[in-house]
């Protein structure tokens, strides 16, 4: 390895060792800030990277005593350059005192939830830290003027100015996209389009590669219909529309296949075939993956310019200041999010390299051609 290639590769590594991943708090009066105390009790989690949370010292301290962890170490900042490595820095977001109610839906939660996204989100665009990590919000009490969507893929996609992105549900076991999100299943069968189906296939495939180091990924697609439809029985929509978007997707060297009826695909185990499994409507990637990892499943964003990983929770409400939440999920989320950032380094450094290789081989080539033509050129 000659010296230039020696100081990416030390470049690279120090990039690594030196993740800072922001944390949106979410709803304050759910299980967020349990979780995320469960998660960075544990000192050798932050030993990993440096987390700054968008959120506030004083509902922390709430939530700490709630847990029993009186010497968990945090410390307050004011801008992202002054956080500490092996602490939880907070970055508060309001100053004054805030009614806390655990397990209800309060207007004030919601506003700051939005509030802590915000900020997170623009700190991110501005590169003062590397990925994003988001607590569950509830989607009835976060909307207001600037926020109407449906959830945080859809508000990220639009914040970040990206084209299209894809909810990818990931776990050790399966990595499941959703083609229309949180879209009410009665509106399914409209919005699913060829042209749909092949973009998110693009998305999907680039981010199995990009952001999980799959070299040559293998992409399931799910029927829309019972029995993908029974060559027209029980719809057409299979035959008509997914099955064109699959064959384009392959002409174009993605490895997609199907479209499988969802109760065989999973009933037989067929999953474990594929590298992801792409389904056209919430619930029927959501159960199956929450079969397999209710407790440790991740929700990541492909697409994006920026790294967004959250956990595959909601608010909780129901167990909300009761110290049973379980804080799998969101140290996933945040070991998720450190992976993503490597991946990506590498593979885009790695791309570089290999465009790099193919310029001087265009370059040399051209020379060949030019030397070729100058032996033909006749003698006077």
């Amino acid at each position: 390895m000659d010296n230039k290639n020696l100081d990416k590769n030390k470049n690279t590594q120090s990039k690594c060792s030196n993740i800072t991943i922001g944390i949106s708090q979410g709803d304050f009066n759910g299980i967020g800030y349990e979780v995320l105390l469960k998660c960075f009790s544990d000192p050798r989690v932050l030993e990993s990277f440096t987390p700054i949370l968008y959120g506030s010292s004083k509902i922390l301290s709430y939530y700490k005593k709630m847990v029993d962890l009186p010497n968990f170490p945090f410390t307050n900042i004011k801008h992202t350059d002054q956080a500490e490595k092996g602490k939880l820095n907070i970055l508060n977001i309001v100053q004054e005192e805030v009614k806390i109610d655990v397990g209800q839906a309060t207007e004030i939660a919601g506003e700051l939830a939005a509030l802590s996204l915000n900020m997170a989100a623009e700190d991110l665009m501005k590169d003062k830290f590397d990925a994003l990590v988001t607590n569950p919000i509830n989607k009835k009490n976060i909307q207001s003027p600037t926020f109407h969507f449906p959830g945080h893929t859809e508000y990220l996609t639009k914040k970040f100015g990206a084209r299209d992105s894809l909810m990818i549900m990931a776990c050790d076991k399966i990595k499941i996209g959703i083609l229309t999100n949180h879209l009410a299943l009665k509106d399914v069968p409209s919005v699913v389009t060829e042209d749909l189906v092949l973009r998110k296939l693009r998305i999907f495939d680039q981010s199995l590669k990009r952001d999980f180091a799959i070299r040559m990924p293998k992409i399931a697609v799910l029927a829309l219909n019972p029995h993908a439809g029974d060559h027209g029985v029980n719809g057409d929509e299979d035959e008509q529309i997914i099955m064109p978007a699959i064959k384009k997707a392959f002409n174009e060297n993605i490895l997609a296949f199907g479209p499988f009826p969802s109760d065989g695909f999973f009933g037989m185990g067929e999953f474990k075939n594929y590298d992801g499994v792409l389904a056209l409507y919430h619930d029927q990637g959501l159960i199956p993956f929450k079969l397999m990892s209710f407790y440790s499943g991740v929700n990541f964003t492909a697409g994006l310019p920026y790294v967004r990983t959250s956990p595959a929770h909601g608010t909780a409400y129901h167990i909300a200041g009761k110290n049973v939440a379980n804080p799998d999920s969101f140290r996933n989320a945040v070991f998720m999010a450190m992976d993503i950032c490597r991946n990506r380094m590498e593979y885009d450094e790695l791309t570089a390299d290999v465009l790099q290789i193919s310029k001087k081989d265009h370059i040399v080539d051209e020379d060949i051609t030019n030397e070729l033509q100058k032996d033909d050129e006749p003698t006077l």
